[in-house]
């Protein structure tokens, strides 16, 4: 198990991973998937059912990324809001958002039909429900505006486990679907002749006359006729969509319950953030309840054991059936200024596509992803490009836009304040911090383990100060959303090349 895979099992729930061998030479495809995530093996499979051969990259194991944190739920509500999406981009980009979104859903019923994939797949209703801080006029604001865009959805009067005393109110979309993420659609791949290859830290992806040239770690390459970047936040690009959307981190905790206590349904409240809510049947007397939420900027804030109390609290006053915690994980969601995720061509890159800014909707908005790319790849056109285009402009919502790419000018501020580097001997494992080494801002950790690890605290995307994540072990950029565990390894993009290492101190390396 490599450095990125312990950190993706550390918390989540078990998800077998789909065997695949590291890229051992050279190859040629028609197609290269770089990431294996929902979106990758969508966009894979899409372009396999159309005739092309098709090469999938993943830099740790197939299907261990972000899509190994999600909680599955399949949405046509915008958890934006579509009466914002309205006011941003106008109502026929939202209407053909809804028809995406909704096309990509029904296309997850067929596939994991066609394929046999054992997923739990079930068409439920999502309720939207009325939070008491929160005014009744959110809801009549949404109605109105689903209702102008025929989007199916209905008022529903009756109360939830999850609606306070005297309040039943919430909105009823109806259609909606959860399953289980498996490995189920990484083998049909498989069986149709795609090549996986797990372990293939993509560095570069260059342009040629007639070709692209992947090129990973080991040195090995593979030449292909398009590209996609499916890395949930891209590892092409360095400015053109990372000052367009922002980090979030958000945090799950599953607990079973008796089946019956809790309608099968996807829930979620109108707070900001919101909680969420979602069922997964265990057997026919018991469920896996999974509840959500509690999110925040990356980066900015360490208090995750905080948040996970948080959510239990919540919830155990919701559904005092609850039982034990028995899972609990994190994972990071990418929020686009204009609140569509960018899925098409990569700016100024004819033969590179790209999938991001999931928008906390990441599953759906993955699913979405395998048509319009395959469409633009194969004919040239898809009905879905112009809203999804990643080379858009945000044309409004310029305060958000200004407000979210404040965070690198707060965070450059950070090089004038550290302690100095003497204060890691104070480190516990476990533990991190920034310190100062004369005018070198350096990020130290001790491990688990114990061992002391000293590296620039500069991220190798565009330079931003990473900050220690204690709940994951690892260091987060706050600015674009990179990773990197104890010992360097960049484990979430935009960011592939690991943390420079420092030189120990003398006296420390006598220690060690």
């Amino acid at each position: 198990m490599n450095v990125r895979d312990e950190y993706t099992r550390s918390l989540w729930m078990d998800v077998s991973v789909v065997e695949a061998p590291s890229l051992s030479g050279s190859e040629r495809a028609d197609e290269v998937v770089v990431g294996s995530g929902i979106a990758g093996l969508s966009v894979a499979y899409e372009l396999v059912s159309r005739g092309r051969s098709v090469i999938v990259l993943d830099r740790g194991s197939i299907g261990s990324g972000m899509t190994a944190r999600t909680t599955a739920h399949l949405a046509t509500a915008l958890d934006d809001y579509y009466k914002e999406l309205v006011s941003v981009r106008g109502e026929e980009c939202a209407r053909l958002y809804y028809q995406s979104v909704m096309a990509a859903i029904s296309r997850a019923d067929v596939i994991q039909d066609l394929e046999n994939i054992e997923c739990d797949f079930c068409r439920v209703d999502g309720f939207w429900v009325q939070a008491p801080e929160t005014p009744s006029s959110l809801l009549d604001d949404e109605l109105e505006f689903c209702q102008r865009l025929g989007i199916p959805v209905e008022n529903h009067e009756t109360a939830t486990p999850f609606h306070s005393d005297g309040m039943v109110r919430s909105l009823r979309f109806p259609g909606q679907a959860r399953f289980h993420p498996t490995t189920g659609l990484a083998s049909a791949l498989q069986r149709a002749g795609a090549k996986l290859y797990a372990d293939s830290c993509v560095e570069s992806i260059e342009q040629k006359l007639d070709e692209v040239v992947v090129k990973v770690s080991s040195g090995h390459e593979v030449r292909a006729i398009d590209v996609v970047v499916a890395t949930n936040s891209p590892v092409n690009l360095e400015v053109a969509v990372h000052t367009k959307q922002a980090p979030y981190r958000t945090y799950v905790i599953a607990a079973n319950l008796p089946g019956g206590v809790l309608a099968d349904a996807l829930y979620w409240d109108t707070l900001d953030p919101y909680h969420y809510v979602r069922l997964q049947p265990l057997s026919t007397d018991e469920v896996l309840v999974i509840v959500g939420g509690e999110d925040h900027k990356s980066g900015e804030a360490d208090d995750g054991e905080q948040r996970f109390a948080a959510l239990e609290h919540w919830a155990r006053e919701r559904l005092p059936d609850l039982g034990a915690i028995t899972h609990r994980w994190s994972g990071q969601v990418l929020e686009p200024i204009d609140f569509v995720g960018f899925i098409g061509r990569s700016p100024d890159e004819e033969h590179v596509f790209i999938v991001s800014g999931d928008s906390g909707q990441g599953i759906t908005n993955g699913l979405v992803a395998g048509s319009p790319i395959a469409d633009l790849i194969t004919t040239g056109s898809s009905a879905w490009e112009e809203i999804y285009s990643p080379a858009r402009k945000v044309h409004k919502n310029i305060g958000e836009y200004i407000s979210e790419n404040i965070t690198p000018l707060k965070n450059f501020a950070e090089y004038f304040s550290a302690d100095e580097i003497a204060s890691v001997e104070r480190l516990q494992p476990g533990e991190g911090c920034l310190v100062r080494s004369e005018l070198q801002k350096v990020a130290a950790c001790r491990d688990q383990k114990g061992q002391l690890h000293l590296h620039s605290a500069s991220c190798t995307h565009l330079g931003c100060v990473v900050h220690w994540n204690s709940l994951e072990q690892c260091w987060d950029c706050p600015c674009h959303g990179s990773q990197f565990a104890p010992d360097g390894t960049a484990l979430n993009g935009p960011a592939v090349s690991p943390l420079a290492e420092l030189e120990k101190p003398a006296h420390h390396q006598a220690a060690e």
